[in-house]
């Protein structure tokens, strides 16, 4: 026990003494003695005292560590430790054979290190002891430099208080990509696709149990996939495991990949389990104003252009044409952000209810790229127990996919960035916008079938001689006109 705790005990035991003599005397006698206000405040004083003295006790006492999570991304391996109350600490490094050393005061460990999978990580064995015979000490054995850094966390929804510690890994070390460039004009359109959440943090809490985050990341993988079997669109995934990346790397990972569009995965959650639908936003107008003031704001040390790998660099520009430049960029991609997010949203109306029938807008972070098109998708509310279900079955996140994906390719064929070779298909006439027939599945309708394939619904029902809406079949085959 420390010094601090002994004192707090000793303290504590006082007053408490102090408190049950007060009781035994007679209220009588007592507010004859002290008076009977003055007898009374005291009593109070004492009672707060005690209250104050239980928690700092408990403070100097349950600084425990447990629940040791281990999480792998591709430049960096994340441990979280859970701890019952906020830690002091600090860190050094040992060299041949290289450690990591760190330090909690007042702290001992809750459990062990066992359970954790080091594989593929740069630790090779965690190791612990007490040191001064009050603090905890920590050491990681590792088999390759690393540059750390570790931080605490306070409480935030279903989480205590966190201690966490990232190991960037020697990027001197690792292979450098082999970009293989194509071509002017003949390069594939790139869409960044984001799974939401990741890692230490889950997402929304799933009705009858799961997380978003995982959702998120099949849904991702889906719509990758069908991206790339796409001649002409190639697919990036932001996160393609279970772990954290920071919201300004999310889209940095989206612009070092020269992406054309940029989609964020997401599923939502609400204390009313009757909330229900999915939604498509976009950044809001006042979300674009802050980012392009914090882009002007950073644009000597920015190294990021506008306008992708051949776009207009800021740094060299000066404030007024500077943000010029910006507003038109950020007005550009907010007006292209709108379109396809309508182009999404009427697609996954198709296969799921809506929760509002136009592209909403709001500030969200990893939105605020001025010179991407980004969008939000809200695959539907996992904390409603209907639509929990079918956003963990496989044929509903592999539906959801195709119709995301369905809703991006309608709007790149209707605007392919200029040095691609959809742009070349379309200027040479041989790009195939639709096919030219559709079989009718259960649930579709005839104004569902025209938005996905992006025509009339009277040209629909023309070239199929259709009187009414309402007069089409399961199985029955549609001819889509071009």
């Amino acid at each position: 026990m420390s010094q601090r705790t002994g004192t707090v005990r000793r303290v504590f035991h006082a007053l408490t003494r102090r408190l049950f003599t007060l009781q035994q005397v007679d209220s009588r006698s007592a507010a004859a003695s002290l008076g009977r206000r003055r007898f009374v405040r005291q009593l109070g004083i004492l009672a707060v005292g005690i209250s104050v003295l239980k928690v700092q006790i408990a403070e100097a006492v349950d600084r425990l560590i447990k629940n040791v999570r281990l999480w792998r991304s591709p430049d960096k391996t994340r441990l979280v430790f859970d701890v019952t109350n906020s830690v002091e600490h600090k860190k050094f490094h040992l060299s041949n054979p290289s450690r990591l050393v760190i330090d909690i005061n007042d702290a001992k460990l809750s459990g062990s290190f066992s359970g954790l999978e080091l594989k593929n990580t740069p630790i090779s064995k965690i190791r612990h002891g007490t040191r001064n015979k009050k603090d905890l000490r920590i050491v990681f054995d590792l088999t390759e430099k690393v540059s750390d850094e570790i931080f605490l966390l306070k409480p935030y929804g279903t989480y205590g208080h966190r201690l966490v510690i990232d190991l960037f890994d020697d990027e001197s070390r690792k292979p450098k990509p082999v970009v293989k460039k194509q071509p002017a004009g003949l390069r594939d359109i790139v869409i960044a696709i984001d799974a939401g959440h990741g890692g230490e943090d889950p997402g929304a809490i799933a009705y009858g149990g799961g997380y978003e985050k995982h959702v998120t990341l099949a849904i991702a993988k889906d719509l990758a996939a069908l991206v790339n079997r796409e001649k002409g669109f190639k697919a990036v995934l932001v996160r393609t495991g279970d772990y954290y990346i920071d919201l300004r790397r999310r889209t940095k990972i989206a612009r070092d990949n020269n992406a054309d569009l940029f989609i964020s995965i997401h599923a939502d959650g609400f204390k009313d389990r009757r909330a229900k639908g999915a939604s498509v936003f976009a950044i809001s107008h006042k979300g674009a104003t802050s980012e392009t003031a914090r882009w002007l704001a950073q644009k000597e040390n920015a190294a990021d252009q506008i306008g992708g790998e051949d776009g207009i660099s800021l740094g060299d520009k000066d404030d007024v044409l500077a943000g010029v430049l910006l507003d038109l960029s950020m007005t550009s991609t907010l007006s292209s952000s709108l379109e396809v997010g309508s182009k999404v949203l009427t697609n996954m109306g198709i296969i799921n209810r809506l929760h509002k029938k136009h592209v909403e807008q709001a500030g969200f972070m990893v939105l605020k790229s001025p010179d991407i098109p980004s969008i939000l998708v809200e695959t539907g509310f996992l904390t409603n127990p209907e639509e929990s279900r079918k956003l963990k079955s496989r044929s509903h996140q592999q539906a959801m996919a195709k119709a995301i994906f369905s809703g991006t390719k309608t709007w790149f064929y209707k605007k392919p960035p200029p040095d691609t070779l959809v742009a070349k298909w379309k200027q040479d006439g041989t790009l195939k916008t639709r096919p030219s027939k559709y079989v009718i599945k259960a649930g579709d309708t005839l104004l569902g079938i025209a938005n996905q394939f992006d025509t009339s619904l009277s040209a629909l029902k023309r070239a199929n001689r259709l009187s009414s809406a309402n007069n089409i079949r399961v199985g029955q085959v549609l001819v889509i006109p071009n």
